[in-house]
């Protein structure tokens, strides 16, 4: 797929958008104004942005503990994810989600997950929806290195592969399932090569690439929507933040963080192809990053504002109304 200078300048601006919004969440966080856990998607913006710029409203996508890009990059309000996590009213879920409930059904972002490996059967049941209501639509389901591990997600690419369903597996493979490395509780160098047991295809790609992630991504999302069935991505990719906020981080090596940032990180890496090639131009970068800073800077003092919910709201939102 092609990409036109305004696919590449969306693209710029959704993982800026994340970043920014990270960034912040990890200040706010430190200052006692967010509660609850948090866990950060920093460094990981190509992969969410790569991915759900081939998606649209009709289709699902099934997130993580970490899953403030996702939510992002499928379209999700700024506005309403801040006040979400803020626990405010005004959230997408009425401040009663925070940071690893946060859905948005009409965006088709069915939720993010606490429940490590929790998903993939999720997706499942919105590509097996998609295929018998031939809606065209394809089922996403992100999933960490950690949660590759998990039986749920086995069963899942299993049942994907026998019912041929238009979903697609996206294992992030940041190196550590919270502190536990992935060279130590992997027995496969690539969890993409786990596909061919399930007769799927199954890539490994730089997921601080955008570039590569998206290439991969559209050639997986024609194959479902024609109904060639599912495929296995794995993202190999870096958290610049600990598994949680507030993680010491003490199983990762000195400077390791450090470096990363300054030789692989997917936003630079991205403005230095863009701008050396002519795509864009380095003042349209700088405009943009302006733009999402004045954005976040807005949500966030919206998010103070709001109000909590009150002693009236706790039975609300419990049970569904058919």
């Amino acid at each position: 797929m092609q990409l036109s200078r305004a696919d590449l300048l969306k693209a710029y601006r959704t993982m800026k958008m994340i970043r920014e919004f990270e960034e912040r969440l990890h200040i706010e966080f430190a200052a006692g104004e967010v509660p609850g856990f948090v866990h950060l998607y920093a460094g990981e913006e190509a992969v969410a942005t790569g991915v759900c710029m081939h998606l649209d409203d009709r289709d699902k996508i099934t997130s993580t503990h970490r899953g403030h890009g996702h939510c992002l990059a499928k379209g999700c309000d700024v506005d309403g994810m801040m006040a979400e996590i803020f626990g405010k009213t005004n959230g997408l879920c009425a401040g009663k989600g925070g940071s690893m409930h946060i859905a948005d059904l009409s965006k088709g972002m069915l939720g993010a997950n606490g429940i490590v490996g929790g998903g993939p059967p999720l997706a499942c049941g919105a590509a097996l929806a998609a295929k018998k209501l031939g809606t065209g639509g394809v089922a996403v389901s992100f999933v960490g290195d950690g949660g590759a591990n998990q039986g749920t997600t086995l069963e899942s690419l299993n049942l994907a592969a026998i019912w041929s369903l238009p979903c697609i597996f996206v294992i992030e493979n940041n190196g550590y399932a919270e502190s536990t490395s992935c060279k130590y509780a992997g027995a496969c160098h690539d969890f993409a090569d786990r596909a061919s047991g399930f007769n799927m295809p199954g890539v490994t790609v730089d997921g601080h690439d955008f570039f590569a992630v998206h290439e991969v991504t559209g050639e997986a999302v024609r194959r479902a929507r024609m109904g060639n069935g599912p495929t296995l991505i794995e993202c190999k990719v870096n958290r610049y933040y600990g598994h949680f906020e507030g993680d010491a981080q003490t199983y990762r090596a000195r400077d390791e963080v450090k470096t990363i940032r300054e030789t692989r990180d997917c936003i630079a890496n991205f403005e230095k192809k863009a701008t050396s090639s002519g795509m864009l131009a380095a003042s349209e970068l700088q405009e943009t990053s302006r733009e999402v800073l004045a954005q976040i800077d807005d949500a966030v003092a919206k998010a103070k504002a709001a109000a909590r919910p009150g002693a009236a709201d706790l039975l609300t939102h419990v049970y569904v109304s058919y």
